[in-house]
């Protein structure tokens, strides 16, 4: 392709900071770029027609974790480091809805839930005798009682008559959110251009060269925020990991209010506009969910639609509307990675899922790192 001179000029000269993905991540790092550095040149490079993982395909949870979850992570991590991720994530959701105002993101404060299925008796069991241990892990973060064990009042079946319930916990609109950052980058003159991908780059001795599908440039400082996509491109231990979702049309009446999780976080589920929007399943087929491939299987489409009709709404008429799916970007440990690559080049990835709790807060990090 041919550039203009103006072209050149006003895009692809004495570029400052070049950040690759214009996600959660990739977009709080250039509006504290800009804070930090009011007269840098920045420009991030999308390679999708909109953010390709999964900021744009999310369930909005403003959640930091379950019980079970955090019992699991406690198997993986020492205690330190898993109050520190809750921290992160606590955190980070407070940066988000700072940064941008409730009311721009839609979020509301009705509580995270975790529902447990009647076959699993050892595992709720053992969720609710931990109730006492974690909240007093959490209680220096919170000076509250998080985790409370409440009856079931949404009329689910096949699971356990109670839920544990967190108060601090809610939910956002994923679109707004999004929209509400691009628009915030753009006054903030940062340059975004989409359909980039970047197969390339060079480190020279003050600069690093770019090379995309469209255009070859120089950059002073080059940042990668992809996440579920960044193992080529930084070789960091990040696999990807496929969520598969779907969302029925309005219900009528729609009793369900809140976040929910179900079978050790595996499945979740919300209401929007009066509808459920139910994600998971990812551990019906680990291996082939670990992809880049915007896709849906029928397997886990199966098995949402079968625990909508027997668990979640099995009282209530309703119709699917839509099916999608979104790539995360998980590892090992479920600590993000935040780092110095070489001398001009850096990373923020791994978010391990929780993208929309620490996006923000990750973004932050990997500004001031520089």
């Amino acid at each position: 392709m041919q550039f203009s001179y103006w072209e050149i000029k006003n895009w692809f000269s004495n570029v400052d900071y070049t950040i690759v993905g214009s996600g959660i991540v990739g977009l709080h790092t250039a509006i504290r770029l800009r804070e930090r550095f009011p007269n840098a040149k920045i420009l991030i490079l999308e390679r999708g027609f909109l953010p390709q993982g999964a900021s744009t395909k999310n369930a909005g949870f403003a959640c930091f974790g379950s019980v079970s979850e955090i019992i699991f992570d406690l198997k993986t991590h020492t205690e330190e480091e898993v109050i520190q991720l809750i921290q992160k994530r606590f955190s980070g959701l407070q940066l988000l809805r700072k940064n941008l105002g409730d009311e721009a993101i839609d979020y509301k404060p009705y509580g995270g839930y975790e529902v447990f299925l009647k076959e699993d008796e050892a595992f709720y069991n053992n969720c609710i005798s931990k109730i006492p241990f974690i909240n007093d892990i959490v209680r220096p973060l919170f000076k509250s009682e998080v985790y409370s064990k409440v009856s079931d009042r949404f009329d689910f079946k096949n699971t356990f008559e109670h839920l544990i319930f967190n108060e601090f916990e809610g939910q956002i609109d994923t679109g707004n959110m999004m929209q509400a950052l691009l628009k915030k980058a753009i006054q903030n003159d940062i340059l975004i251009l989409n359909n980039q991908t970047v197969s390339e780059h060079q480190e020279l001795n003050d600069e690093v060269e770019i090379v995309t599908n469209d255009v070859t440039f120089k950059t002073k400082k080059l940042l990668f925020t992809t996440n579920g996509f960044a193992a080529e491109l930084t070789k960091n231990e990040v696999k990807p990991a496929r969520a598969q979702v779907l969302i029925t049309k309005p219900i009528e009446n729609l009793h369900i209010k809140g976040t929910f999780h179900l079978d050790q976080g595996y499945y979740y589920f919300r209401n929007i506009n009066n509808r459920i929007l139910f994600g998971g399943g990812r551990n019906l087929d680990f291996e082939g969910e670990t992809t880049t491939t915007l896709e849906t299987t029928e397997i886990i489409q199966n098995r949402l639609q079968d625990l909508l009709n027997n668990v979640i709404l099995p009282e209530t008429h309703f119709e699917i509307e839509q099916r999608w799916s979104g790539i995360m970007g998980i590892g090992n440990s479920k600590k993000p990675i935040v780092q110095q690559l070489s001398n001009h080049v850096y990373c923020g990835v791994r978010m391990g899922g929780m993208g929309v709790a620490i996006g923000s807060l990750i973004g932050k990090e990997l500004a001031d790192l520089i």
